[in-house]
C-alpha cells in the first residue's frame, strides 16, 4: 500500500487506556513495528498505550483458525510497536468500535485475540463485559517472585490472563515510584517474555486499587488483564476460591483512570465490567510518521 495514502484512525480509551484503532478489515495494511511506535507517539503521533488493528479474522493467518466463532481479530499491539496476547481494556475499546461501525449491535459478540476467542456483552447503559478466560496460576507450590522499583522490593503472585503478570501488594502505591522503566522481576525465568507488574493496596472489603507498568508501554492509565490478575491474586490472600467454594466472588479494582468490576466465576471464568469510549476519529498519512524524525527519540 502506498505510505502516502490516508489511513482511517479512530482513537478511543477504557477507563483512560487508550488506544490507536485501525480498521484494516482485509489485512491489506503493513504496520511494521516502527509504524506502530509512531502512531502511538504522543509528541509526533496520535498518541496512545497501544494500536487495535481490526481485521477480519478469516484475513489473519493467526486468527483463521478462530473464524467459525470470531468475525473480527483484535490485533493488539504495544505502543512500543511489540505484538501483545492480549489486552481487557482493548477488547471493550475494540467492540464499542464494532458497534459504532455498525459491524455489531448491543448483546453478546465473539472477539478473535493471540489469547484465544473472547466473548463481549455490550450492554445497553454503555458498560462492556468480557469473559477474560481463566486465570492461569503456577503449579503447586507457589514460587519465590520479587518485584523491585524505587528502591524498594516486594514478594508478588505470578497470575497469567493470556499475558503475564507479577502482582505486589504494597501498603502505599506511591513506593512504586515514577515507573518510567520496568520493574525489576526475578527470577528472570519466571518470566521469559518479560512482565506486567502490579502495584496493589487496599481501598474496603474486596476492594483493591492498583497502579502497572505495562511490558512495552510503561505506566497506563488502567490495564484491563492487570485488574483481572490482581483481583485473583487479592482472592487467593484473602483465602477466596470460587472453584473450591462453589460461588462466585466480585472484587472492585479501581485504576487511575476510573473503576473496574470483576468476577471471578466457580468455574474459573473471569469477566470484567467497564466502560469503553470512542473519542475521536480521522486520516492519517503513514509516510510522514515513520520517516526518519531525526533525533532518535531523546530528551533534551
Amino acid at each position: 500500500m502506498d505510505s502516502a495514502a490516508p489511513v482511517r484512525f479512530l482513537k478511543g480509551h477504557g477507563t483512560e487506556n487508550d488506544f490507536v484503532i485501525i480498521p484494516d478489515p482485509d489485512g491489506t495494511l503493513d504496520l511494521p513495528p516502527a509504524a506502530v511506535a509512531r502512531l502511538c507517539d504522543r509528541h509526533a503521533g496520535i498518541g496512545g498505550d497501544g494500536l487495535l488493528r481490526v481485521v477480519r479474522s478469516a484475513a489473519h493467518p493467526e486468527a483463521r483458525g478462530m473464524a467459525a466463532e470470531a468475525e473480527w481479530f483484535m490485533d493488539y499491539r504495544n505502543a512500543d510497536g511489540s505484538v501483545a496476547e492480549m489486552c481487557g481494556n482493548g477488547v471493550r475499546v475494540f467492540a464499542r468500535y464494532l458497534e459504532r461501525a455498525g459491524l455489531a449491535a448491543a448483546g453478546d459478540l465473539a472477539v478473535a485475540t493471540r489469547a484465544g476467542v473472547r466473548r463481549v456483552h455490550l450492554a445497553k447503559d454503555g458498560d462492556v463485559t468480557v469473559h477474560m478466560g481463566a486465570a492461569r496460576l503456577p503449579a503447586g507450590p507457589e514460587p519465590s517472585v520479587t518485584v523491585a522499583a524505587a528502591g524498594r522490593e516486594w514478594p508478588a503472585r505470578n497470575v497469567n490472563m493470556g499475558n503475564p503478570h507479577a502482582v505486589a501488594f504494597v501498603d502505599d502505591l506511591a513506593h512504586a515510584g515514577d515507573l518510567l522503566t520496568a520493574p525489576a522481576v526475578t527470577p528472570s525465568g519466571a518470566y521469559p517474555e518479560g512482565a506486567n507488574v502490579e502495584f496493589a493496596v487496599d481501598r474496603g472489603l474486596r476492594h483493591v486499587a492498583l497502579r502497572v507498568h505495562e511490558r512495552g508501554s510503561g505506566e497506563t492509565r488502567s490495564c484491563g488483564t492487570g485488574a483481572c490478575a490482581v483481583m485473583v491474586a487479592a482472592a487467593r490472600r484473602d483465602g477466596a476460591d470460587p472453584a473450591a467454594e462453589g460461588v462466585p466472588v466480585t472484587y472492585t479494582v479501581d485504576v487511575p483512570g476510573g473503576r473496574l468490576v470483576i468476577t471471578e466465576h466457580p468455574d474459573g471464568g473471569v469477566e470484567m465490567t467497564g466502560p469503553a469510549v470512542i473519542v475521536a476519529e480521522g486520516t492519517v498519512e503513514l509516510g510522514r510518521l515513520t520517516a526518519p524524525s531525526g533525533d532518535d527519540r531523546s530528551n533534551g
